[in-house]
């Protein structure tokens, strides 16, 4: 016999998030529940304001009419809408088993806040050093003076940069006026550092930065392919859409040589461990991109291990069906 739940959740955010030039309050979204005989799995469906298509009434009324038609025990195919693809093929790969128990819940430390304790945290990270760095929020001069700071200090740490396609191709290189040439090739990545995708190659083959593509990925016209200065791409699995996808997506990229980097979209840490599971099953030999929990009040359900954030129950939640 199949059951179906589903939850509405909103969770605070710490004060100053801001996405593409919105300040995101509060991280709103859906957490499903099937019930197939003794098995059941979750999944969450949290559209990203500013990055997804999708609103969350829409994902929540094309959600509630799929998990009514499931629970009449058809097995209609995933809908399309990205998010709500997503989190049920997550309730379904748990049910079925698909889905590994196993995790990697490491994380690229996002770089912000006072240089010093910058300096203190990343020296002390285990093993491979990888941290994350915003730029494009702020002045490209400013941004290269603080990459090529981190990299000075630290001769071991290796850093993803993300542009969100925020520079224009002048800026782009005033960035790179900055990064002394020598340390360039420490950095691993950076994603989508003009508007276009021609500029990004260009900018790539200018200051041999090597690029990863993130928004591309979801355009209608992106192809995978092996390019000069490419070496990543970045999945984020909220806005990719189902796990078969996910996963079809690692394939392609793992086929051409480039890396794939799991990657979160703010989702709860229920949507959190999840994704820190799908990075041990398809990417395991690649440090994911999953530090935003420290970007929440709260967590949902599921724990982030050593997390002091306390864990909202699906009883605290609003029950929608």
């Amino acid at each position: 016999m199949r059951r179906v739940e589903l939850w509405r959740f909103q969770v605070p955010m710490d004060a100053g998030v801001v996405l593409r030039d919105r300040r995101l309050k509060t991280r709103d979204g859906l957490l499903v529940r099937l019930t197939d005989g003794d098995k059941q799995g979750c999944g969450e469906i949290s559209p990203l304001p500013g990055f997804s298509a999708e609103t969350l009434e829409e994902a929540q009324n094309v959600a509630q009419a799929w998990l009514q038609t499931w629970q009449t025990g058809h097995n209609d195919e995933l809908p399309e809408m990205p998010s709500v693809a997503f989190g049920l093929s997550c309730a379904l790969a748990e049910i079925s088993g698909e889905l590994p128990q196993q995790a990697d819940y490491r994380a690229a430390p996002l770089c912000t806040g006072d240089p010093d304790e910058l300096f203190a945290m990343l020296a002390a990270i285990p093993g491979e050093k990888i941290a994350k760095v915003k730029v494009g929020l702020y002045e490209a001069v400013r941004d290269g003076m603080v990459v090529n700071l981190l990299l000075e200090a630290i001769p071991d740490l290796r850093l993803r940069l993300d542009a969100n396609r925020g520079w224009t191709p002048l800026k782009a290189q005033q960035f790179a006026k900055y990064v002394n040439p020598d340390f360039r090739p420490r950095i691993a990545f950076i994603e989508e550092p003009c508007k276009t995708r021609e500029q990004s190659r260009e900018f790539a083959r200018e200051t041999g930065i090597a690029i990863a593509w993130d928004e591309s990925l979801r355009e209608p016209d992106f192809e995978f392919a092996a390019e000069p200065g490419l070496s990543a791409v970045v999945i984020k699995p909220t806005l990719t859409g189902s796990l078969a996808k996910v996963r079809q997506q690692v394939e392609q990229a793992h086929a051409l040589g480039l890396t794939a980097v799991i990657s979160s979209s703010i989702e709860s840490s229920l949507g959190l461990t999840q994704l820190a599971r799908i990075a041990a099953w398809l990417t395991p030999q690649t440090l994911p991109g999953l530090d935003t929990l420290s970007l929440m009040q709260a967590q949902l359900v599921r724990e982030w291990p050593n997390s002091p954030l306390p864990c909202w129950s699906l009883e605290s939640l609003e029950r929608v069906l």
